[in-house]
């Protein structure tokens, strides 16, 4: 079952009468000639409590990330991502809250190459086991995603959920997955986190946008690129 069928009828037929852009991609992609959505598309999947794949530009990583509001977060969003990513599930954050949940950088001095900004691992306090399962992790990203939530001690530390630290003006200041996680959080009128985990093929590497492309469009899911979000932006005071 696609995330596109875990969300309600209604939802579901919401968000496919969501307009689509008519941009070409590269028919020799994967022979796949498809297209990409509007932004507008996306953030109506996202408010509707389901992911959206997100690609990044081709001389950067190439590579598509599956996203979803945290706090819109259910074990069936999570086994999905598992189940088609690298398994590695980080949250997006705006950093105030971040601050709020008293969760620092993981290190002094960032040595990664895209300088992204990890904090410590959590888990939710209560109402877990391992904290690795779908549920575990729903109810960890869920506690991050409930700003009405400004407790640190609701998350134990170390865990298995990897926050991360957003640049504060979004894709317009970092074009990375991170950003794009808040920015179409926010836009789509919900707190500013969200999850997201790069996707992946059955032998272990990447998908790239071919790939990515076919991906979305075999389980209903609504893909877009970062360049059109700050494009988008631009349009739009956050």
């Amino acid at each position: 079952m696609s995330p596109a069928q875990i969300s309600s009828p209604a939802a579901a037929s919401s968000t496919a009468a969501a307009t689509t852009a008519t941009r070409q991609t590269n028919p020799s992609d994967n022979d796949a000639a498809t297209h990409f959505d509007t932004i507008e598309a996306a953030l109506e999947a996202i408010r509707n409590g389901q992911g959206v794949v997100v690609m990044d530009n081709e001389d950067r990583e190439n590579e598509g990330d599956f996203i979803f509001a945290a706090e819109k977060a259910t074990p069936e969003l999570l086994a999905f991502t598992i189940r088609y990513s690298s398994g590695y599930i980080c949250v997006g954050m705006d950093p105030d809250r971040l601050d709020e949940l008293d969760l620092p950088l993981m290190v002094k001095d960032n040595a990664d190459p895209l300088r992204t900004q990890y904090t410590v691992t959590v888990d939710a306090a209560a109402n877990v086991t391992t904290g690795i399962s779908a549920k575990d992790r729903s109810t960890t990203i869920g506690i991050l995603g409930d700003f009405s939530n400004k407790n640190p001690m609701s998350l134990r530390r170390p865990g298995h959920v990897l926050p991360l630290r957003a640049k504060k003006n979004g894709v317009m200041e970092r074009t990375g997955h991170t950003e794009a996680a808040v920015d179409l959080t926010r836009l789509a009128g919900l707190n500013p986190a969200g999850a997201l985990c790069e996707l992946v093929n059955d032998d272990g590497t990447m998908k790239r946008r071919g790939d990515c492309l076919v991906f979305a469009r075999e389980h209903g899911l609504k893909i877009i690129t970062i360049s059109d979000l700050v494009a988008f932006r631009k349009t739009q005071a956050l």
